[in-house]
């Protein structure tokens, strides 16, 4: 007799016969699945604690996404013959994976959750993010942690005008799309993209079907949660101090509403700052205890209203502009005399230094990649100094943040270069964010165009990006245009979308909150 209990569920997916595992690996992990994928093997754990730091107000989800090599019969180059610190794949598969899952823990959960993927066997023509996605979810779904979930997920490419689920590496050369979407039955909720110049048609119409292909992955989790499935925690969400929460209204509102007035970002952040700590005072004052964490998440909630009410009710929005209107833009090229190509983007309070370098085939990047190496003769760095919010803070290696923006920002201009029969360099573009409130990764995509440009980099089109949000209250929505970075932290979606006068080259879409209709989209 075995000593183990596993439990095994195969499922047919489009090409490809996937079968997850449960019972054998890592058992003393909360949950855990072995996904084989037609020869790609993930292993996905989950752990998390029991109880919360008492104070914590946020919650501390980690998603780690580790390439092995011996999964592709490699021993790695290095000095020490063993794996190092993430490359760029890894980090963006660990935000990818991070992104759609995240918003499915319940609101008020601050358990430590930490979730590891490990590719340990790889089939160069299935992509091992796809098969990490699922076999998270279903990590998740079996080891009754509070989750509404579980999610699909699937990759979209588009060749010869129809459709293609999870095409692999050779399939993805005809493909002119390259789209990644998550969400659960119901609801979609992130979207990864980038497109030759195609319409939003075309878009949207891949954002619905690889929504749908992802319900039989759904199916499948739910009948192995079913089998061998933990049973789900009793976990309750503390209950609200009313008397607390009736008290900070009454010594808070009138004065953030006042804040919300005021236009200007900074004085406005001043403002805010001054009613957080008028209320703490006073609540000092009356003798009684109170947890100050509990306080501040209180006076969030509040903002929140009021910006969100005064969208929904038609009054302008924080900075005065209505919801179709673009902040004012200013450009100027060429601003650095002794670089190849350089130009400075603004756009109302965000602001993008961008520089474009050219170099030989000798300075393409050289990329080790677990599917084969390759050479990228097109690198697009982002860099988000803390003073271009007016913070202190530590300058150094580029964080998951500055690496995912990048890569959104290179997604863009990727489909209007010239090939390299037609102009034979490396190009390099670093986009150094001076001002930021809202949406600059499209700032560096337009910077970025712009300081190709005035390298002499001849362009097949010119490129440009915007940050869309959305404001939803039960039937009633406002989409914004060119979102702020207040509106992206209290709205419900933050939806950025790049491209040229002929379609959309980039897409990247997270959304908060289940409900948002094809028709929204």
């Amino acid at each position: 007799m075995s000593i183990f209990n596993k439990v095994t569920k195969t499922f047919q997916w489009g090409q490809h016969t996937v079968t997850m595992e449960t019972g054998e690996i890592a058992r003393q992990s909360t949950g855990a699945v072995l996904l084989d994928m037609d020869g790609t093997v993930v292993l996905a754990t989950v752990v998390a604690k029991t109880e919360g730091k008492p104070g914590q107000d946020f919650f501390p989800l980690t998603v780690d996404y580790l390439e092995k090599s011996y999964a592709a019969g490699k021993i790695p180059g290095s000095f020490f013959k063993r794996e190092g610190r993430p490359s760029e794949f890894e980090t963006l598969t660990s935000r990818l994976i991070d992104r759609p899952i995240r918003p499915l823990f319940p609101e008020g959960f601050f358990n430590e959750v930490h979730v590891v993927i490990h590719t340990v066997s790889l089939n160069p023509e299935v992509d091992a993010d796809i098969a990490a996605m699922i076999a998270v979810s279903a990590a998740l779904s079996v080891s009754g942690v509070p989750f509404n979930g579980p999610i699909g997920a699937a990759r979209v490419g588009y060749v010869n005008g129809e459709y293609v689920l999870n095409p692999g590496q050779t399939a993805r050369k005809d493909s002119i799309m390259d789209l990644v979407v998550a969400g659960t039955e119901s609801a979609v909720l992130m979207v990864e993209s980038e497109a030759q110049q195609l319409s939003e048609e075309i878009m949207l119409g891949a954002v619905v079907f690889g929504h749908e292909q992802g319900a039989i992955a759904i199916n499948a989790i739910h009948e192995l949660v079913r089998d061998a499935g933990k049973p789900v925690w009793d976990w309750k969400p503390a209950a609200k101090d009313e008397a607390l929460v009736a008290k900070v209204d009454a010594l808070a509102k009138d004065k953030l509403v006042a804040a919300y007035q005021i236009r200007n970002k900074q004085a406005r952040t001043q403002a805010c700052r001054a009613a957080y700590a008028e209320v703490m005072a006073a609540l000092k004052a009356d003798g009684a205890a109170f947890d100050s964490v509990a306080v501040e998440g209180l006076l969030f909630e509040i903002e929140a209203k009021i910006v969100r009410s005064q969208i929904l009710a038609g009054e302008p929005r924080i900075d005065g502009r209505d919801t179709r209107t673009v902040r004012a833009i200013e450009i100027r090229n060429g601003v650095l005399p002794r670089t190849h190509g350089s130009a400075l983007f603004t756009r109302g309070e965000t602001q993008a230094l961008v520089i474009a370098t050219l170099g030989t085939e000798r300075d393409a990047q050289r990329i080790d990649a677990l599917s084969g190496d390759f050479e990228d003769r097109f690198m697009l760095h982002y860099n988000m100094p803390p003073f271009a919010t007016g913070e202190t803070g530590r300058v150094g290696t580029p964080k998951r943040r500055e690496i995912g923006h990048g890569r959104l920002a290179k997604r863009a201009l990727v489909a209007v270069l010239p090939t390299k029969e037609e102009f034979p360099y490396t190009m390099r573009v670093v986009s150094e964010i001076t001002e930021s409130n809202g949406s600059s990764s499209m700032a560096s995509v337009c910077g970025g165009c712009l300081s190709l440009m005035d390298a002499g980099v001849p362009l097949k089109a010119h490129v440009a990006g915007i940050a869309m949000g959305l404001i939803k209250e039960d039937n009633r929505f406002a989409v914004l245009t060119d979102i702020l970075g207040d509106e992206d932290h209290l709205g419900d979606m933050d939806f950025k979308v790049a491209g040229t006068t002929n379609g959309i080259t980039a897409l990247q879409m997270d959304i908060k909150i289940q409900g948002i209709t094809k028709e929204i989209m």
